[in-house]
């Protein structure tokens, strides 16, 4: 017997010393996660804490998390077992921000300016309800079957579609939201944000305050190989630079979500692995490195984060979308913009249109080609900040489809040859949901002689 509880003692210091190894540096990705979902769903689109918990609280080991609510004080906070506890507080205007202890919540801060234009047209160009409209040439039965069966059964967690809108020649013609969301939801696009940030670019360009095409403009960089990386080799994701991306582990990129203060930095001290325009690696520290030289292009904070709402966001009326900061007032621009479907939708369109809003032009027709050619390694999936369809990811589509993708299947599809939106958003990676089948569906209802898909 006592052999028999030597035997157990041992086998749980043996597990116990595995968790610790395992498990404790996971801690903090854990907690922060937790805090920061929780305060971002409940005081940015009014979500209750089970309805969190139970969806967008999705990764792993993320059960261990104890979260709590604080609606007076506006934060959120998590633990695992009483462990590394996080805290997210909510700053109206600027969404929740995951802080440090040493982060002073009594400090004044500046919000960006907003602009809510009631120009009594309908939607994509005003705030009123789309006019009714039939398209002869649109199998309505076949459509609504397609959207519908990007939805789970009754009874059945699988696919985990949260909302589908289809835009087909600026008018609405189909539209369907999971139980507990509506086309006022807000939904957290995660990396369709990052195409985000890169239009900014494309606006200061076409308003000639920037070349892309010239070093990227970092004292930093100056004394060594890294001076010759380009704004443009950036926004193609081959740079060169070292980066991880790995959202099942602690890597560069949770690290930097769920650690920095200044997310605009994690890119930017990372040496040179690679020549610049030779090695596409995908990287979110990427994108917020270019949300810092943004920031930099402007004489103060405040013109530069009033600039991502007056020159883009509310010029095409996307007023439900909120951009959160880090903790020194940078725009996460890798992941974190949340906008309801239909202003995802929105757009989705301006690239359509090749950058023309109801008459205006907010960058050249030339970006709008930029960012969906094919970049050097992408193998035709990566363009600028966008995926492209060139590589044939989904057969049944055209190859000139491009798209804006988040974590968890966000997509923002962009189809210029057939005049064409769709927007998915959900909770189910490509791996588990059939983005292709839903394509297929929605593109075969349409009965129309299309450019060759293969």
């Amino acid at each position: 017997m006592k052999k028999f509880f030597k035997f157990v003692g041992l086998a749980l210091v043996i597990a116990i010393f595995y968790l610790g190894v395992t498990t404790y540096p996971k801690l903090d990705l854990i907690s922060g996660f937790s805090a920061k979902s929780v305060a971002s769903g409940h005081f940015i689109d009014g979500r209750s804490q089970e309805m969190i918990e139970k969806g967008d609280n999705d990764i792993d080991m993320i059960d261990l998390a104890t979260n709590k609510i604080n609606d007076a004080e506006k934060y959120a906070t998590a633990s695992v077992y009483g462990l590394k506890e996080r805290k997210a507080i909510y700053r109206e205007g600027l969404g929740a921000t995951l802080i440090t202890d040493d982060f002073d919540v009594s400090k004044s801060y500046l919000v960006p300016k907003r602009i809510k234009l009631n120009n009594n047209l309908p939607f994509p160009y005003g705030n009123l309800e789309p006019k009714d409209t039939l398209f002869s040439n649109v199998d309505y039965t076949k459509l609504n079957a397609a959207v519908a069966n990007a939805f789970d059964a009754k009874g059945i967690i699988d696919k985990r579609t949260r909302s589908v809108l289809v835009i087909y020649k600026n008018k609405i013609i189909a539209e369907k939201y999971h139980t507990g969301f509506t086309k006022e939801s807000k939904i957290l696009g995660w990396s369709m944000t990052k195409s985000i940030t890169a239009t900014m670019f494309g606006i200061l360009q076409k308003q000639g305050k920037y070349d892309i095409y010239k070093p990227a403009p970092i004292s930093e960089w100056q004394n060594d190989e890294r001076k010759i990386i380009t704004t443009n080799d950036l926004l193609h994701m081959n740079s060169g630079l070292e980066w991880e991306e790995n959202y099942s582990t602690i890597c560069d990129a949770t690290n930097m979500l769920f650690q920095e203060k200044d997310m605009s930095q994690s890119q930017l001290v990372k040496s040179a692995a690679f020549k610049p325009n030779t090695h596409w690696n995908y990287s979110s520290g990427t994108t917020n490195l270019l949300s810092g030289i943004l920031r930099k292009q402007f004489k103060t904070q405040q013109e530069y984060l009033d600039f991502w709402y007056s020159d883009l966001i509310d010029r095409i009326g996307m007023n439900s979308m909120v951009i959160e900061t880090d903790m020194k007032g940078n725009f996460v621009g890798s992941s974190y913009g949340w906008a309801t479907t239909r202003d995802w939708a929105k757009f989705g369109l301006l690239y359509l249109h090749k950058g023309n809003w109801n008459g205006e032009q907010l960058f050249d027709e030339s970006w709008a080609k930029y960012v969906a050619t094919p970049t050097n390694g992408s193998k035709g999936d990566y363009g600028g900040h966008f995926w492209l369809n060139a590589g044939g990811r989904y057969p049944d589509a055209p190859k000139d489809l491009y798209s804006a993708n988040g974590f968890q299947g966000q997509k923002v599809f962009i189809i210029p040859s057939l005049d064409l939106v769709i927007v998915r958003m959900g909770l189910t990676e490509d791996a588990k949901f059939d983005v292709n089948e839903m394509l297929k569906g929605i593109i075969g209802s349409l009965n129309l002689t299309t450019k060759s898909t293969k």
